[in-house]
């Protein structure tokens, strides 16, 4: 079963291709149905979803016909993962953002909510700092902080870190992606590390993730995603970029999160503009974890603030 089909199970929801700079990409969307005995009805607000690193849209099928209750809803495949294509380029936080904020313009061309979970939140803080006319609000789910997830690693270690990385990413990125693309291994690492309910690691979900890491093209653009994540300027200013925000900000973080600590979340709340809300027992994917009180929270949130 496809990311399409496990979306097309939801009522009416819709996915279409978009030919960006001569790419084929993905995406997702769904409107709201309009309450016929309902005089006030709420503000239709655009929601942009994006998912994290070797996820899809499909992560978001918990998440997409609660949200799209009251707002339209769309889901971004990023170029090199889900349905996307996955060309040999240069993959890196600023070529993701020009996606984003092209679909935008595109489609949307209104303020919108943007939503994300771990790189995808980051995409959309960064997003939001470079062209502040797309944002309307941001929700971040386990937002990494490069530079912070950096410093935790102690002085004597980085350098031995450093050449790792650049072996794996000259040499050994694609026999490893040969074997982590394996069904068993990406079902072992989510149920051991992202996910802590293991109960939520279901062929759904890994089939989500397995599907698009088969394709022809997938292990080049993982090749290509490790050269983009090593090279000069690839790691943007997190904390810079909250600073210079001009809208609201959400922060959304698992208590349990292992591949992210909660304590980095808690050093970037500390602004004006952000409120934080920790997540009792949930990890790195918390909107899938419990995607009732994530989607409770965003649309709370919105409504309190925008």
């Amino acid at each position: 079963m496809t990311t399409a089909d496990l979306l097309a199970n939801n009522r009416s929801i819709q996915q279409r291709d978009w030919l960006w700079r001569g790419w084929q990409t993905r995406y997702t969307f769904l409107r709201p149905v309009p309450q016929a005995n309902q005089t006030n009805q709420p503000v239709n607000l655009p929601i942009i979803l994006l998912h994290g690193f070797g996820a899809a849209s499909g992560h978001w099928r918990q998440n997409i016909p609660a949200l799209s209750e009251q707002h339209t809803v769309y889901a971004l495949d990023l170029l090199g993962f889900g349905a996307s294509e996955k060309p040999p380029t240069l993959y890196q936080v600023n070529l993701w953002v020009e996606q984003v904020f092209d679909f935008w313009r595109t489609f949307i061309d209104r303020p919108a909510v943007i939503v994300g979970n771990s790189i995808g939140s980051l995409i959309g803080l960064i997003a939001a700092q470079k062209h502040p006319e797309m944002a309307r609000g941001i929700v971040a789910i386990s937002l990494p902080d490069l530079a912070e997830l950096e410093a935790l690693v102690p002085p004597v270690i980085r350098p031995v870190k450093q050449w790792m990385e650049s072996v794996i990413g000259s040499l050994l990125a694609k026999p490893l992606f040969h074997l982590v693309r394996q069904p068993k291994v990406i079902e072992f690492v989510l149920k051991n590390l992202v996910y802590i309910d293991r109960q939520f690691v279901d062929a759904e979900l890994v089939e989500i993730i397995t599907a698009p890491a088969q394709e022809r093209q997938a292990a080049e653009a993982f090749l290509w995603i490790n050269r983009g994540a090593t090279s000069p300027g690839s790691a943007p200013n997190v904390k810079q970029a909250i600073d210079q925000l001009r809208v609201p900000m959400l922060i959304l973080w698992g208590t349990k999160d292992r591949l992210i600590p909660i304590r980095v979340g808690r050093k970037l709340a500390n602004r004006p503009s952000v409120r934080m809300v920790e997540l009792p027992e949930l990890g790195h994917c918390a909107h899938d974890e419990n995607p009732a009180m994530i989607n409770q929270a965003i649309m709370s949130w919105i409504s309190e603030n925008l």
